[in-house]
């Protein structure tokens, strides 16, 4: 399967495409991204800083946009953040307050099923 045509008519959409393969970046390299997408996200840059951090695999810079994202009410970028960088006790509680709001709505639309 061809994953670019999958994405041919989503352009302009907020999609997530999870890859396992990273850019061969030596460590000199990877420091100097790194320091990089620390000073662009001190100076506010946070798509910036992202963006390295995504290349670079930095799991506390993907940490802090995802605590930035969340701060912002940006609560499914913050769990994409947090899944990649890996943070997993930050990504379940996410998932966790996802998941009440999930069974509220079912309950809510009487989806639910009885267990009689």
């Amino acid at each position: 399967m061809d994953a670019k045509k999958i994405f041919d008519g989503l352009e302009g959409e907020a999609v997530f495409v999870k890859t396992t393969a990273r850019p061969a970046i030596d460590g000199a390299q990877k420091a100097a991204l790194n320091r990089k997408g620390n000073i662009l996200y001190q100076e506010g840059d946070i798509e910036g800083a992202r963006r390295i951090f995504l290349t670079t695999g930095y799991s506390d810079g993907l940490t802090r946009v995802g605590d930035y994202y969340k701060s912002q009410g940006r609560v499914l970028d913050a769990l994409r953040m947090y899944w990649t960088a890996p943070d997993k006790a930050k990504a379940a509680s996410i998932i966790g307050d996802l998941s009440v709001v999930i069974k509220k709505l079912i309950n809510e639309n009487g989806l639910e099923q009885k267990n009689e």
